[in-house]
């Protein structure tokens, strides 16, 4: 986190963390027929109250709010986000340690769902989910993330993560863009190839990197990624949740192009091939 970043962030913090579970979620403009899924890891499960209390108090509230744990954390969460668990939000445990959780045991769960992904270190500003609902309605068939990186090759070689620039304005959409995580992703119903949820097989090729691999199942189902055009505010980090976090890993290695070229060289994908596959 930035310096510049820390009063913003104990303001919003206190702002959120103040008000009355019995008031969370209580008064949103609307009800959208969404399931917002995610999950976290043990040095963030003292602060992760405040992302699920943000989401709650979404202008467009969604259905239901899944967070999914790993198995052994079972009787080990802070009071302040057990106590957030009502009919609108739920806790759910899973064998598995792996950031994919965050979307594959939901879209097994609620097969005919709209899932919407979202990161458990930040603070969602209210209308961060009626923005991505409103860009949804516009086109219903693709995913469409809040913030999107382009994909980039050089002779049909892909390069560094570093040169995938953010889709910016004006917008520039295509069959390369990516949605990136944290700043939420709404998948429809069957936006995603079958292999989404084989463990052995991302876990072989993309063990690190979600959003890759999620792009690729995209890819092969035919499914266009979009972003959206009414760009949400930057979600506001909450101190202390960046000491552990996969970007750094995989930015510091370039291992996400590494993972990124694995995943292609397995389903034989090229930078034409992705072009031909969604046009």
């Amino acid at each position: 986190m930035k310096l510049s970043e820390i009063p913003k962030s104990l303001y919003y913090s206190l702002k959120i963390g103040s008000i009355p579970i019995s008031q969370l979620g209580n008064q949103p403009e609307q009800v959208i027929p969404a399931v917002v899924s995610l999950t976290s890891i043990p040095s963030r499960l003292r602060t992760l109250h405040l992302t699920i209390r943000s989401m709650m108090q979404q202008t467009y509230r969604p259905e239901k709010i899944v967070l999914w744990l790993k198995e052994d954390l079972q009787g080990k969460l802070p009071s302040r986000l057990e106590r957030l668990q009502d009919d609108l939000f739920e806790i759910r445990y899973v064998s598995y340690g792996f950031s994919h959780r965050k979307l594959i045991h939901s879209l097994e769960k609620f097969p005919h769902k709209i899932i919407i992904t979202c990161d458990d270190d930040v603070i969602y500003q209210e209308n961060t989910l009626q923005l991505l609902w409103e860009e949804h309605l516009k086109f219903p068939n693709d995913i469409i993330g809040n913030r999107c990186r382009r994909i980039t090759y050089t002779d049909q070689k892909v390069n560094s993560y570093s040169q995938w620039p953010f889709v910016t304005e004006p917008v520039i959409q295509g069959a390369l863009v990516m949605p990136i995580g944290a700043f939420c992703v709404l998948y429809p119903p069957g936006s995603l190839h079958t292999d989404v949820g084989n463990i052995e097989l991302f876990t072989e090729l993309a063990p690190k990197a979600d959003d890759l691999w999620f792009k690729a199942m995209a890819v092969l189902q035919g499914t266009r990624s979009r972003q959206n055009r009414d760009f949400p505010e930057v979600p506001i980090p909450i101190m202390g949740t960046q000491f552990v976090a996969l970007k750094k890993i995989n930015k510091g290695a370039d291992f996400n192009r590494v993972q990124w070229k694995q995943i292609c060289e397995h389903y034989g994908l090229t930078e034409d091939g992705i072009q031909e596959l969604l046009n």
